[in-house]
């Protein structure tokens, strides 16, 4: 079982940036990808970036360029580095993992682009 926790959220303006931490506990040895969603009000999850053991990384089209997802395994954390965010970009973020064949989500927490 692996616990995700969420912060770093908030309103910014369009252009801004932000920096979403994820922090990771439990049987951490396990998981085997790492990653942000993101669900806007009426619409699907989707997937923004995923990061492998073997640091391969992968991002939706339309944040490519604009977001960076690092994490650094010694402490147990990850980051979704977003830059010149545009109203698009408004949803709940969740962080997620794969560990042992299982999914793992964070609670999720609110990013609003507006000016």
């Amino acid at each position: 079982q692996v616990q995700l926790v969420e912060s770093g959220g908030g309103l910014v303006q369009p252009g801004g940036s932000l920096r979403l931490s994820c922090a990771y506990s439990g049987r951490v040895f396990t998981i085997t990808a790492w990653g942000w969603f993101r669900q806007a009000p009426g619409n699907q999850r989707e997937r923004v970036a995923l990061m492998t053991r073997d640091d391969f990384t992968t991002y939706a089209d339309s944040v490519k360029g604009r977001f960076t997802i690092s994490r650094d395994s010694a402490n147990n954390m990850m980051w979704l580095q977003m830059t010149r965010l545009e109203p698009e970009d408004t949803a709940v973020y969740y962080c997620y993992s794969v560990a042992s064949g299982y999914e793992n989500w964070g609670q999720g927490i609110q990013v609003t682009v507006s000016s």
